[in-house]
């Protein structure tokens, strides 16, 4: 497939100039060109146009379809559209190589794979662990089908099962590294059990970044940071998996408060390190932003039936409107403030423990728990 070796060298380029190939594991670039993403990728994929996916075929545009499969190191090429939503993609090469990179994978190691997917990650891994070491657990059977053929094509042995990735795989176990390639709310404890002790397990959480977990001698526990930043698709059948969005939590009603707004939307937009304090302390808000002409505009939700939007005025002044009971404009300050309070930590920062009945994110040490939601008053009271 000579047709795609310019897209290849230039994605690769691009990520030697960002220092995007890890130095520790130089096993993983070997890998990538070995088995391109080009190989595992659909002959249709799907664009987003600003309203909905659009298709893009190989067949008819095959340029195109190389610059979904190739775009950059953190876009991921969308494979299968679901009532207007995206269900599986191949995941972006950047975030594929930075969560290989966070395994610590060695020759020999078993390896346990949550989401098959293309086959893609599943066939990296095989190739850095041995044949006949990894299992691939995919809860869509028509996927799984597809990814056998593919990883068959490369010559890839790996064992691909359907199945719900929640639940493990009980029957290869014990493993001694697990991978998720889809975000987690709540890291399933059967992955813990599953896992010899000093296991690793590398996951999405909250489809904003991701997390290595090391598993405690006595089993009974699993510890780690998180790695990196990234947004992920949730598990099928989970809250969130197919959530209501704003403009569907909103509805027609109009707002029932509103008030000034007096911080920088641009730090709400760009500063990844507050977003990501925010996603611990406010689990279930859900933030997006825009830029017109006269600046920032952010929107925010909880799924149900909350909502704030902050829009920017031609005078430079900001107002948040809200409806719902629950303030978010007031929750978003709290946790904001908490995280200015706490010397901004950043992604790297923050870590995870996981126990049989319990789950909590620390920052610097276990002993420093984020406690849950903020609470606050309503806006404008």
């Amino acid at each position: 497939m000579a047709e795609f070796e310019r897209e290849r060298e230039r994605l690769a380029d691009t990520m030697d100039k960002r220092g995007a190939w890890p130095a520790r594991s130089p096993w993983i670039r070997e890998a990538v060109d070995t088995l391109p993403r080009h190989a595992f990728a659909p002959d249709r994929l799907w664009r987003w146009d600003g309203g909905a996916y659009t298709p893009v075929d190989r067949a008819t545009d095959a340029e195109q379809w190389a610059d979904e499969v190739y775009a950059d190191p953190d876009t991921a090429a969308v494979t299968q559209v679901g009532d207007g939503v995206a269900t599986s993609s191949l995941s972006s090469q950047g975030v594929v190589v930075d969560m290989l990179d966070s395994l610590l994978l060695e020759p020999g190691h078993a390896v346990l794979e949550l989401g098959a997917g293309t086959g893609w990650n599943a066939a990296l891994l095989a190739r850095r662990a041995a044949p006949g070491r990894v299992v691939s657990v995919e809860v869509d059977a028509e996927l799984a089908d597809r990814a056998r053929a593919r990883l068959a094509a490369v010559g890839a042995a790996v064992d691909v099962e359907v199945g719900d990735g929640t639940k493990g795989w009980p029957a290869g176990a014990a493993y001694d590294r697990v991978m998720a390639t889809y975000a987690v709310e709540r890291v399933p404890w059967a992955w813990v059990e599953q896992t010899r002790p000093g296991g690793r397990i590398v996951t999405p959480w909250g489809r904003l970044g991701h997390v290595a977990l090391t598993v405690a001698a006595d089993g009974r526990s699993a510890s780690g940071w998180m790695q990196g930043l990234g947004q992920f698709m949730p598990a099928r059948g989970v809250p969130g998996y197919a959530e209501s969005g704003y403009a569907a939590v909103r509805g027609r009603e109009p707002a029932t408060r509103q008030r000034e707004f007096t911080r920088d939307l641009t730090v709400l937009r760009d500063d990844t390190h507050l977003l990501f304090a925010l996603r611990v302390a406010l689990p279930d808000l859900r933030i997006s932003s825009a830029t017109d002409a006269d600046g920032v505009n952010a929107w925010l939700h909880d799924g149900r039936s909350s909502w704030a939007a902050f829009s920017v005025h031609d005078t430079g002044r900001t107002t948040a409107y809200e409806g719902g009971p629950r303030s978010l404009t007031d929750e978003l300050e709290l946790a904001w403030d908490q995280w200015l309070a706490a010397d901004r930590p950043d992604v790297y920062d923050h870590g995870m423990t996981v126990t049989a009945t319990e789950q909590f994110v620390w920052v610097h040490n276990p002993d420093r728990v984020v406690r849950g939601q903020a609470t606050a008053s309503r806006c404008g009271a």
